[in-house]
């Protein structure tokens, strides 16, 4: 009973944080999406409200609380409880949200951005998320939890997938509430699977998830300066 226990509290847990993060961003996109649509200012897209920090925030403060003793014995009864599981298909899957916004772009339905900026957007968030997942893992050496090497923290794998769950969000989060949903229970479900294969910590996972939602927020934000930035130099 305890093992049962302990299941559903992660899970609970690591779902209820992707909740938050969805509910506590979503009207903020809209906020922004509508200030784009009647000709604000670009130069207003660089204030950056508290309510856009605290999910990444919160995420990375439960990776420090959860780290060490907690998620060991966390790891202990769910791999007890479930032995040799093995699959690629969170390599994927880490990747579906932006594919699945890329997709929508490159097909016509409008978008935040246009379909070229959508693009732009995908790569830098990615490059950015990837590039300060790759420097902790560098600076941190912490061993994964089946012993395979010293690169455990933070997860690359849910650092990507929340990473292109964000983008969904912020390009198509204003369409429909069920592309932030599938997006964030996708890259959810990534880090289900990284914890289960004994490859990854329960703090590794919030840790990359804070990472990913963290890096495209910025990369959203910072984007329409760098657009007028790239435009002064053309023209020089």
């Amino acid at each position: 009973m305890k093992k049962q226990f302990t299941c559903y509290i992660f899970s609970v847990t690591l779902i209820c944080q992707i909740l938050f993060s969805f509910h506590a961003s979503a009207q903020e996109v809209d906020s922004v999406y509508h200030d784009s649509l009647v000709g604000k200012k670009e130069e207003k897209l660089w204030q950056v409200r508290p309510i856009e920090v605290v999910p990444p925030v919160t995420l990375a403060l439960a990776a420090f609380v959860v780290q060490g003793s907690i998620s060991r014995r966390l790891q202990a009864n769910l791999v007890g409880q479930q032995p040799n599981i093995h699959t690629h298909a969170d390599d994927y899957l880490r990747y579906l949200p932006g594919a699945v916004s890329l997709g929508l772009g490159a097909s016509g339905v409008k978008g935040k951005h246009s379909f070229g900026d959508q693009l732009i957007l995908a790569v830098l968030s990615n490059i950015i998320s990837q590039g300060a997942t790759g420097s902790l893992k560098l600076l941190s050496k912490y061993p994964r939890p089946n012993g395979e090497d010293n690169r455990s923290f933070p997860s690359g794998h849910a650092s990507s997938a929340f990473a292109n769950a964000t983008i969904l969000h912020e390009e198509y989060g204003h369409r429909s509430v069920w592309y932030s949903v599938g997006g964030y229970t996708t890259a959810t479900a990534v880090g289900g699977m990284r914890v289960l294969q004994n490859k990854h910590w329960l703090s590794d996972v919030l840790m990359g998830a804070a990472i990913g939602i963290a890096a495209t927020k910025i990369v959203y934000i910072s984007y329409p300066w760098l657009k007028k930035k790239v435009r002064h130099i053309r023209k020089r």
